[in-house]
């Protein structure tokens, strides 16, 4: 599967996400770099058929309201180290590959992982 992730969330994330096995880059990746517009990184999301991941809400905003992108990983952690946030992906990780190859809304929270419908 593959993957964008977006620059609220750190660079690691996606350099764990491809040791993983699944293709991810960062916002980081590409030309504008951390300042990439949201409309930008669904245009890749879409061009590419990747989830985006993120802990920004107008993503979820415009899921919902627009069906882009056509997949989304929210992760709504709060406040957590680097180090947790990897942790808890990796934990997570075949569960959520699972969830979102059945649907198009995968959140991640620090106590639960959920499949919106």
């Amino acid at each position: 599967m593959k993957f964008v992730v977006d620059a609220q969330l750190p660079r690691r994330l996606a350099v764990e996400i491809n040791a993983l096995g699944d293709d991810a880059i960062h916002t980081l990746d590409l030309p504008a770099k951390n300042r990439t517009s949201d409309a930008s990184i669904i245009e890749v999301a879409l061009a590419e058929a990747r989830v985006v991941v993120t802990k920004d809400s107008d993503f979820v905003d415009s899921f919902l309201l627009r069906g882009e992108p056509e997949k989304l990983l929210f992760i709504t952690t709060g406040n957590i180290t680097n180090n947790d946030l990897i942790h808890l992906l990796r934990a997570n990780w075949q569960p959520i590959l699972s969830m979102l190859s059945q649907g198009d809304f995968v959140e991640l929270s620090r106590t639960a992982l959920t499949l919106h419908s």
